[in-house]
């Protein structure tokens, strides 16, 4: 697998979480390391599933969490998805609103 530190991806566990950040390092199915990790708790249906969230970025229905300071490395991973520059974007302006 070929080096992608600082691209910004979507991460499924077998844990059921999914997480929005930028890759540091290779993943593996092991473990994979994210800066500015944010936890997506719930995404609504006009996003389509969570590969929805990798193409357009969370809808105002979703919640996201705000970003982890510094690194955060998630364990049991069961996907790695790139997200586009829309979904970066729909990312970095969200803001978890009751």
């Amino acid at each position: 697998m070929a080096e992608t530190t600082g691209q910004a991806v979507l991460v499924t566990t077998a844990h059921r979480g999914v997480f929005f950040g930028t890759l540091i390092g290779e993943p593996s199915k092991e473990k994979v390391t994210l800066a500015s990790c944010r936890n997506v708790l719930y995404w609504d249906a006009a996003t389509r599933g969570f590969l929805g969230l990798a193409a357009t970025g969370p809808t105002k229905g979703c919640r996201v969490g705000p970003a982890a300071n510094g690194s955060s490395t998630l364990f049991d991973v069961t996907g790695v998805f790139t997200c586009t520059p829309e979904a970066v974007k729909a990312f970095e302006a969200s803001q978890w609103k009751a």
